[in-house]
């Protein structure tokens, strides 16, 4: 089997990815675990993060949120147990955290880590070669900064590691080795609160460029695109009395990446040289009008998401959402839900997806988050 359509196959596996198995045009990249939702809080309401309040987990969506939360600093802690519908033992781990040097700047790391379990190697002819373990990994650092009371900017330099092969090689093929690559995010965050009816409500923009970065190879010959995704969205919060409030949530999103087909859409081998051959940028300005469906195509590569989040006392949380994907596309589309608790220094948040297709991977997909803030330590010290 080739390694593009290994590629191919661990990012239907990676993913979750319905429509690899019809006739779809899915755009596949290096490293798919970059865009799984590492978080509770976001991944209950529909994979929704780049304009919601600033939490602890602003770092993987927009790390511009963090100059706006109330702690001078905090981490966290997320682990998803993977595609439970199909293996038990892939698993998703997330470690962030970050620390205000003032009330204009902030600085934040963290670092996600993703396991593939066990899994069985064979050559070309299909002769098998032992087991191995294949992981990725991503550690990024990012810096923040206010511009003014209602936006922010920030950006995210990332290291991304990932070995496919867990170190195996093929006798009598190309070797494949583990990919390594470097990448940026690029964000922007306004919020500003009003007055509607009577009602104090919050409103929020965020707006995110992440992975952009040079492509990824796992051979002398072939390179890969990082899954460099542009995200727009907002928010509105409205404080309904002393203990309640409510907001809402929608996002949409696109892979800047060359579209399948939309190069030589006779020639598949000639198309995927061309795309194996093209600048980084060119390939993110060329995804706009690439698609070899047209500007219906192009409409069906964005990927769009709501949600809801209700919030009693800033101690107990309810949310739900739900996202879309186009069916041509990957036909990632669920609903989800999940609830929260906070309590002085520790806050713990769960999330359920529901895939609106009961034969999908993504079926009884469970996320926990645990966080920790300094601000809940100083009241319990000074026994508030």
């Amino acid at each position: 089997m080739k390694f593009r359509s290994k590629l191919m196959l661990l990012f239907v596996v990676v993913t979750g990815a319905l429509s690899a198995q019809n006739t779809s045009n899915v755009i596949t990249t290096a490293t798919p675990f970059l865009t799984i939702a590492p978080d509770s809080r976001s991944s209950a309401m529909g994979d929704i993060g780049v304009s919601t309040s600033a939490d602890f987990n602003s770092q993987y969506w927009n790390a511009a949120k963090y100059p706006y939360t109330t702690d001078e600093f905090g981490f966290t802690f997320s682990y998803t147990p993977w595609l439970r519908a199909l293996v038990n033992d892939i698993g998703l781990f997330y470690l962030s955290g970050y620390y205000k040097l003032s009330d204009l700047h902030a600085i934040s790391a963290s670092m996600k880590y993703f396991s593939l379990g066990e899994i069985q190697w064979t050559d070309e002819t299909g002769f098998g070669l032992g087991t191995i373990k294949p992981n990725e990994f991503a550690l990024d650092a990012a810096y923040s900064r206010k511009f003014s009371d209602y936006v922010t900017g920030a950006v995210t330099f990332r290291y991304i590691y990932s070995d496919l092969s867990g170190g195996a090689t093929q006798q009598g093929s190309e070797d494949y080795r583990a990919g390594s690559s470097f990448a940026a995010d690029i964000s922007s965050f306004y919020t500003k609160e009003t007055e509607i009816s009577g009602y104090d409500v919050d409103y929020n923009v965020g707006l995110s460029i992440s992975n952009l970065g040079n492509k990824m190879s796992y051979n002398e010959t072939e390179q890969y695109f990082l899954p460099t995704t542009l995200r727009l969205g907002t928010t509105w919060g409205m404080v309904i009395d002393e203990y309640n409030k409510l907001s809402a949530s929608v996002e949409f999103s696109k892979l800047l990446v060359p579209t399948p087909g939309g190069y030589d859409a006779v020639d598949a081998e000639k198309d995927a040289q061309i795309r194996n051959d093209m600048n980084v940028l060119v390939g993110a300005v060329r995804s706009f009008s690439d698609a070899p469906g047209g500007f219906k195509e192009e409409m069906q590569e964005i990927m769009w998401s709501a949600g809801l989040e209700y919030v009693y006392d800033e101690m107990f949380f309810i949310r739900g959402g739900y996202y879309h994907e186009s069916a041509i596309k990957g036909n990632r589309t669920f609903f989800s839900a999940g609830a929260g608790f906070k309590m002085n220094v520790l806050s713990l948040d769960v999330s359920y997806l529901i895939p609106t297709d009961s034969t999908s991977p993504l079926a009884n997909t469970l996320r926990f988050t645990l966080s920790f803030g300094v601000d809940g330590l100083q009241k319990m010290i000074n026994g508030q």
